[in-house]
C-alpha cells in the first residue's frame, strides 16, 4: 500500500450567474423582518447564487469538466466521489454520482456518493479519495472529488436563525504525491448528541449554540498541531460560509486575528452546502492570495453535527485551461 501524500492536483468552482439579495427571500422563507435583519446586520449576509431554472447537473458539472477537460487527465481518474449535504438530491431511481460520472465520460471509474457528514462531507471525500489511492491505485491515478447541489426547497433552503443556502458547486482532482497542494492533516469530530440537526428540541439546540464555537475551534487547533506546525504558520483559515456571527464566536476562542480567517465570500455567496471551503480556495488563488509553500487551514461545519478541519500547503497547482476565468460563469 502506497504512502503517499494526498494532494489536491487542481481545484475548480462553479456559481450560477443569477444573484438574489436576501431580502427577496422573505415570502420564499416565510421570514419576518426581525429575522432578516437579524440575517443582515448579524451574519453578514448580503446575497445568494439561486436559479431554479437550471438543473443539478448545470450546476455541478462545468467545475467537473473544467477539471478533467484535458484527456490525459481524464483517463487518470479511478474514482468519481459525489459530496452531497441533502441527501435526496436526485428522484429515487436516478443515482447521481453515476449520473455525474457517465456525463464526464468517464466510465471506467467507480462512483459513489458521500453525505452524512452533511456540509462537511466535502473534506471528508478528499480523505477518502485519499485513502483509495493509497489501497489500491496506481502511480499516476486520481480521483474526482464533486460537490454541489441547489437550494430546491425553502425547508433546505433555511437553516432558522444560522443561515440561508445558495447554490454552488466544485470539483477537486485528488492524487499522492502530485503537483498542487498537499494535505498535511485532516481532523473530524461528530457530537452525536446533536444528530438530529435541524429537527433538535430548544434545550439541544442552546446547548449546541454554546458548544459549536468550542468544538469547532478544538478540531482546527488539533488539525494544526496533527500537521507538525503552529497556528501562526497558518496564513489563512479558508472557511465554510455559515455566516459571520459563528465565525466571531470561533475566533475569539481561537484567540486569532480576525484577518487570519477569510471571510469575504460570506455576504458574496453565503453558505453553499459542501462547496465553501473549496468556492474559498479558487476565490484567494485568483486573487493571489494563496502563496506557494505556505500552509491554509480549511474549517467547516456540518449539521448532525460534524466539525472537520483540514490543512493544506499550497503549491504549484496544476489548473486546467480556462479554470480560473472561464467565461465569466466560475464562482469566484
Amino acid at each position: 500500500m502506497s504512502m503517499g501524500v494526498t494532494t489536491l492536483e487542481a481545484i475548480a468552482s462553479f456559481a450560477p450567474e443569477r444573484r438574489v439579495p436576501i431580502e427577496n427571500l422573505v415570502d420564499r422563507l416565510g421570514l419576518r423582518r426581525t429575522k432578516l435583519r437579524l440575517f443582515q446586520r448579524v451574519h453578514g449576509l448580503k446575497e445568494i447564487r439561486f436559479d431554479p431554472e437550471l438543473s443539478l447537473y448545470d450546476v455541478v458539472l462545468p467545475a467537473a469538466r473544467r477539471v478533467v477537460a484535458d484527456e490525459s487527465t481524464a483517463s487518470r481518474v479511478r474514482h468519481v466521489l459525489y459530496a452531497h449535504t441533502t441527501q435526496a438530491v436526485t428522484p429515487a431511481h436516478i443515482d447521481p454520482a453515476r449520473e455525474i460520472r457517465d456525463r464526464l465520460g468517464l466510465h471506467r471509474a467507480e462512483a459513489f456518493g458521500l453525505s452524512h457528514q452533511n456540509c462537511a462531507s466535502g473534506m471528508a471525500a478528499v480523505d477518502v479519495a485519499g485513502e483509495l489511492l493509497r489501497t489500491e491505485g496506481r502511480p499516476g491515478d486520481c480521483a474526482l472529488v464533486v460537490t454541489g447541489e441547489q437550494a430546491f426547497s425553502p425547508k433546505i433552503q433555511l437553516i432558522e436563525d444560522v443561515a440561508i443556502m445558495g447554490d454552488a458547486a466544485a470539483a477537486c482532482l485528488v492524487t499522492l504525491d502530485g503537483a498542487g497542494d498537499a494535505v498535511r492533516s485532516y481532523v473530524t469530530r461528530t457530537v452525536g448528541e446533536f444528530s438530529a440537526a435541524m429537527l433538535l428540541d430548544e434545550e439541544r439546540s442552546l446547548r449546541f449554540s454554546k458548544v459549536y464555537a468550542p468544538e469547532l475551534a478544538k478540531v482546527m487547533r488539533r488539525a494544526v498541531a496533527e500537521a507538525g506546525i503552529e497556528f501562526a504558520d497558518i496564513d489563512l483559515v479558508v472557511p465554510h460560509n455559515v455566516n459571520l456571527q459563528s465565525w466571531r464566536q470561533t475566533i475569539s476562542e481561537l484567540g486569532i486575528p480576525r484577518e487570519q480567517v477569510f471571510l469575504e465570500n460570506v455576504e458574496r455567496f453565503s453558505h453553499c452546502f459542501a462547496s465553501d471551503v473549496f468556492l474559498n480556495h479558487t476565490t484567494l488563488r485568483e486573487a493571489g492570495r494563496l502563496v506557494p509553500g505556505r500552509h491554509y487551514l480549511f474549517a467547516t461545519v456540518g449539521l448532525g453535527a460534524t466539525f472537520a478541519a483540514m490543512v493544506i500547503t499550497h503549491g504549484a497547482s496544476i489548473t486546467p485551461a480556462g479554470t480560473e476565468r472561464d467565461a465569466g460563469r466560475e464562482a469566484a
